[in-house]
């Protein structure tokens, strides 16, 4: 008899349990497909303006599926004459390479000095560099502005690139959190064999980071491909627009042509979409292996 009641309250318990992870994942699951929804609702909209007619955009209740769709909205909006699209196109991605370049190399050196190097005051100096990023940017627009008025720099890409090769603090930080976590018996034995503190990082640091390396790539990609206000700013001529500030070109004065900016909206999205889903398993993998060492 006792073996048989052990026995139930094996079962029971064992019920139980599998009753409350099936709970468990019921909720978990219903609020992730939710907040997809609620999130992705926006890009399907935008896909779906883009393969409509005009007028079929504001007729209520909406038509959710485009019918007819319209494919020509695509190289309609790619031939619109107030989009020189090859040209924004180039222009993006000369501001692109330059700042990957730059703020990989200058936020790679930094923070190798802050985990690695020792001098006094480094602590003070990260603190500072941490409460740079408390600092909204339109507290520094003008003075930037100014700053590169005075250079001559307006009307150029140097404002909007050159800044890259300073640095740039969320980089810095989460670089010299992954570097934190990196054996220091590699560079010892390297410096052993009279590696200089350059070659250790080229050849030894820059090799084991690449997951934090990729994670920086991708987000400054992101944000320089988004940047709006800083092309707004600092460029005057139209033949150096990016593709951001070209899209406000399809504002026109009395009306807007929405099918068609919903449709070049697509196609500047694109490549967003492509880099990360490329590169997504390691954005994951770097953001889950840069730790709060320190």
């Amino acid at each position: 008899m006792a073996h048989m009641t052990a026995h139930g309250q094996a079962v029971a318990w064992w019920r139980s349990k599998t009753f409350g992870r099936i709970i468990h994942d019921v909720v978990v699951y219903t609020l992730l497909t939710a907040l997809s929804i609620v999130f992705l609702f926006p890009f399907f909209w935008m896909l779906s303006s883009a393969l409509k007619a005009q007028w079929q955009i504001f007729i209520w209740p909406p038509q959710w599926i485009p019918n007819p769709i319209m494919w020509q909205d695509f190289r309609d909006a790619l031939a619109n004459p107030l989009l020189p699209f090859p040209l924004f196109f180039r222009n993006t991605m000369i501001i692109e390479i330059a700042v990957l370049i730059g703020r990989l190399a200058s936020c790679t050196l930094v923070a190798y000095g802050f985990a690695r190097l020792e001098a006094p005051g480094k602590n003070l100096l990260f603190g500072l560099l941490l409460a740079s990023l408390m600092l909204p940017g339109s507290v520094t627009m003008i003075p930037k502005f100014i700053l590169f008025n005075k250079l001559g720099w307006v009307n150029t890409f140097l404002p909007l690139t050159v800044p890259a090769y300073l640095g740039e603090a969320y980089a810095i930080f989460l670089m010299r959190q992954f570097f934190l976590s990196l054996p220091r018996e590699l560079e010892e034995a390297a410096r052993i064999d009279g590696a200089s503190t350059l070659q250790v990082i080229t050849q030894i640091i820059v090799p084991l980071s690449m997951p934090v390396l990729t994670v920086i790539a991708i987000l400054t990609f992101k944000d320089n491909w988004n940047d709006f206000m800083g092309p707004l700013i600092y460029l005057n001529d139209a033949r150096l627009y990016t593709l951001s500030v070209g899209l406000a070109f399809f504002n026109g004065q009395y009306d807007v042509q929405l099918n068609l900016l919903m449709a070049a909206s697509v196609v500047v999205m694109l490549p967003l979409v492509v880099v990360f889903s490329i590169a997504q398993r390691a954005f994951v993998e770097g953001i889950t292996l840069t730790g709060l060492k320190g």
